[in-house]
């Protein structure tokens, strides 16, 4: 079974920062494309950024390139999400997801399996 618990979120300022985990079986941890997807208030679920088993590739959404940088660290089984200059606009429901194939992130794919998300709110 594939479980991933995230946690992290919270109340920031426009231009503050804040780091997501999400923590995740060992076997999921090394099999797994593992990423985040967020969905904001009367929006579509949107991809945020995706990073390889390895941890060697990341990819990340344009709105947030420069400012969100995606880790994942294999001796905790944990991935990380540093947000950073966060805007309000950055305000929404954050998923951890995971899937075998990076093709799960493209265009109108979802990821097969998903954590339960975490609320981050950006006031301005």
């Amino acid at each position: 079974q594939v479980q991933l618990v995230e946690s992290g979120g919270g109340l920031v300022q426009a231009g503050g920062s804040l780091r997501l985990s999400c923590a995740a079986s060992e076997r999921t941890f090394t099999g797994y494309v593992l990423g985040w997807f967020r969905q904001a208030p009367g929006k579509e679920r949107e991809f945020v950024a995706r990073i390889s088993r390895s941890g060697g590739t990341t990819y990340y959404a344009d709105s947030v390139k420069g400012r969100f940088t995606i880790s994942r660290d294999r001796s905790e089984n944990t991935m990380y999400l540093q947000m950073n200059n966060l805007k309000p606009e950055d305000t929404a429901v954050y998923y951890c997801v995971g899937d075998l194939s990076t093709i799960s992130y493209t265009g109108r794919n979802s990821p097969k399996y998903w954590g339960q998300g975490t609320q981050v709110t950006v006031s301005s």
